[in-house]
């Protein structure tokens, strides 16, 4: 298993992998070829930054049995998806503010990441897993109360899409079995959220695929594969929330209302 993450150090942005020591700077591309310079940096000399630049964000509804259950929601036959805007992306550990024309509720989501490797279009489930480069902890921030402010149109775009709303990282981690892991979610030292992916509707290689079927993935893409009970709303002037999952680690942000 490896972990990847990119960094900002004496103005240029790079990336490497961790290790005990530090960060393994490399070279090259990390969707493409790569190979460690020798070099390795302390976190403490770096800026981390969200660990890629996808093209787009997929973003899961519903998606989790006992989510589904608790809302008395049919479960889909076929996965519910909008797309997050990627100006919604800032780095593991920024402040993230509620706008200032906004005064409504801020929900966090606690959630997997899928991160794609190379170029995907119109996959089988049993090919999806040779074109997942890795996983990554996701908060899909939502302004509830603009979702459902206009009765004739649900908002997922704009409610899920303002700026910083989409933190994901702090690293890629390659080599995990997805059905094995469990998110948790921490606000302001409560866990509220803890709960397994393998109570997804549709696994992880059935969405990449499902999804390619639709739309090509590209490098780098993220697909957040939606969250289950326990989400909630942020209601003190500072809160801090983590998104954690053996094996990836902890996403920390605080959001400012």
């Amino acid at each position: 298993m490896k972990q990847w993450l990119r960094f900002r150090h004496a103005g240029a942005t790079g990336f490497g992998t961790l290790t005990q020591s530090g960060i393994s700077v490399h070279e090259g591309e990390m969707f493409g070829r790569h190979a460690a310079t020798g070099k390795t940096l302390a976190l403490s000399e770096v800026e981390l930054l969200a660990p890629c630049a996808p093209s787009k964000i997929v973003a899961l509804w519903n998606n989790f049995h006992a989510l589904a259950a608790k809302l008395n929601q049919p479960e889909p036959p076929e996965p519910l998806y909008l797309l997050k805007a990627t100006t919604s992306i800032t780095t593991p550990g920024a402040v993230i503010r509620r706008p200032s024309y906004y005064d409504g509720k801020t929900t966090y989501e606690g959630e997997l990441g899928i991160v794609i490797g190379k170029t995907c279009a119109r996959v089988s489930p049993a090919e999806a897993d040779s074109f997942i480069f890795g996983y990554t902890c996701v908060n899909d921030i939502t302004a509830n109360d603009i979702l459902t402010s206009d009765p004739t149109f649900p908002q997922w775009a704009r409610a899920k899409g303002i700026d910083d709303y989409g933190p994901f990282g702090p690293v890629i981690a390659t080599g995990l079995d997805p059905a094995k892991l469990v998110v948790r979610t921490i606000l302001n030292g409560a866990e509220r959220q803890n709960y397994p992916i393998s109570d997804m509707i549709f696994t992880a290689q059935e969405l990449v695929s499902k999804i390619s079927h639709d739309m090509t993935l590209l490098p780098g893409d993220l697909i957040a594969v939606g969250t289950s009970v326990g989400v909630g709303v942020m209601k003190e002037p500072v809160n801090t929330v983590t998104v954690a999952i053996d094996g990836i680690g902890e996403l920390t942000n605080e959001f400012r209302l």
